[in-house]
């Protein structure tokens, strides 16, 4: 019989981590190792492939069409032997251990600070690890093992998941108390002027949340996709500069206050995004990540 070499999940480790950061330096910092380890693990896995993984130059690090299969099949493997020890760890212990969560800019500091405290009160053995980064961002860190679930807002594309409701969550229009149209309580999309309109940039779910609800398509090509955060936003719209949508439980944690800025419900008939918890499809740990959505419903 042939011999055949097994990686070991170290060096697939290392090898993630070179694909991920494009740079010996900053992999090996990113995994705790100096660059000369992971340089060697990486090359020891070539060697005993037999194959090379990737080219390096002076400067650029550049993976082989075959580094960037094997690349893919890591993700995987490194995913399901976390799942493995992460089945054995929680067995019996329900929100035990350690968990990592990616929360959307756009939930993350409105809702987080009313659950947590209630979270390390009630489940003290529960290390939560919290992420915040844009939806695309955050599902592609759930679907490369980088997170176990991911609190985000639908609909959006999140390929093969699982995932519990969490709430509903109504989008509203916010704008100068001064504004001269003096919009009524209820504001039909109609009134939404197109060149004034403030958004996301591209990669937060809550733009197209904003203008599914609208339900205009020519506030795509015309709505300013400026603000990095909903806090930007709203200075803009303090200062005069524009509208923008904002979802209930922004207002509701206070993000108005102290500006001169009103928000009125949309006359639409979807103007609410579906608060949920995601996670991979089969995942061990479902039955957790059930029992946490209920604790965040709780919240």
């Amino acid at each position: 019989m042939k011999n055949s070499y097994l990686p070991t999940l170290k060096q697939l480790q290392y090898l993630l981590a070179l694909h991920e950061q494009g740079h010996f330096g900053r992999a090996a910092e990113s995994v705790y190792v100096s660059q000369s380890t992971l340089s060697a693990g990486i090359r020891e896995l070539e060697s005993l492939l037999g194959v090379t993984l990737v080219e390096r130059t002076r400067r650029v690090v550049r993976f082989t069409p075959l580094g960037n299969r094997v690349v893919d099949k890591a993700h995987r493997l490194l995913r399901e032997a976390e799942e493995l020890s992460e089945l054995v760890a929680s067995a019996g212990k329900p929100l035990s251990g350690e968990l990592r969560m990616s929360v959307i800019p756009t939930i993350a500091p409105f809702l987080l600070p009313r659950i947590l405290p209630r979270l390390r009160r009630e489940r003290p053995q529960l290390k939560l690890f919290l992420r915040e980064e844009p939806s695309a961002d955050a599902i592609e860190s759930l679907h490369h093992g980088r997170a176990d679930c991911v609190l985000l807002a639908l609909p959006f594309a999140v390929g093969d998941v699982e995932h519990e409701h969490i709430s509903h969550d109504e989008l509203l229009i916010a704008f100068p108390k001064d504004d001269p149209r003096d919009p009524p309580e209820i504001i039909p999309p109609a009134m939404i002027d197109e060149g004034r309109l403030l958004l996301l940039e591209d990669g937060h779910c809550l733009k197209e949340h904003a203008l599914a609800a609208c339900n205009r398509p020519e506030l795509r090509a015309n709505a300013t996709m400026i603000g990095t955060s909903l806090h930007t936003l709203v200075q803009m719209v303090d200062n005069g500069l524009g509208l923008t949508m904002l979802p209930q439980m922004a207002i509701d944690a206070g993000i108005l206050r102290d500006t001169d800025v009103v928000a009125r419900p949309l006359q639409s008939e979807n103007p609410t995004r579906e608060i949920a918890l995601v996670w991979r499809r089969n995942s061990p740990r479902g039955d957790e990540f059930r029992l946490l959505a209920q604790e965040l419903r709780e919240g």
